[in-house]
């Protein structure tokens, strides 16, 4: 994981884990990056050798989301979905989480706020599971890997949405 010490996550209370990214961009294209299916196809992926066939949103309080991911080398397929509960822009976002084969119980909520100071924006991500024993088994999994790899694809893409901001 590259993330030079920007990148944080930590179990929280009995039920959370807290995941905090600092990226060197204003918070307007972070939210844009993170709300808009045409950006969002281009970082949130994972490791390498993932694409997103299917990103759909609803960006809305009440809208859904539905999201899928496919391993080009094996055709392999993972796809969840959800509700958005809260959206605020270019502030907040609160969207419930549901995948498709459930390899934890219940539904995840997650909490994302994005502060942005000096031109730089830290996303703070706070993901409330059903128990103790999912946040820990979710943990143990190799979510940490796919999540860092997918904040720094988004660390290297968001130079060029600030060109295109800037031209526009």
């Amino acid at each position: 994981m590259k993330n030079n010490g920007m990148f944080n996550i930590t179990a929280h209370g009995d039920r959370e884990i807290v995941v905090t990214r600092v990226f060197d961009a204003p918070r307007r294209l972070v939210f844009d990056a993170y709300t808009k299916p045409e950006l969002i196809k281009k970082w949130l992926l994972g490791p390498d050798g993932w694409s997103m066939p299917i990103c759909e949103t609803d960006l809305r309080t009440g809208g859904k989301y539905r999201y899928v991911w496919r391993n080009e080398t094996d055709g392999s397929e993972m796809g969840m979905g959800g509700v958005y509960r809260e959206v605020v822009p270019p502030e907040r976002i609160v969207v419930t989480e549901v995948f498709d084969e459930a390899w934890y119980p219940g539904e995840a909520v997650d909490s994302i706020i994005l502060v942005e100071q000096n031109g730089q924006t830290t996303l703070t991500q706070t993901i409330l599971y059903d128990s103790r024993a999912t946040r820990d088994a979710v943990l143990k999994s190799p979510m940490q890997t796919g999540m860092a790899a997918s904040y720094d694809r988004l660390e290297k893409f968001l130079p060029s949405l600030r060109r295109e901001a800037l031209s526009a």
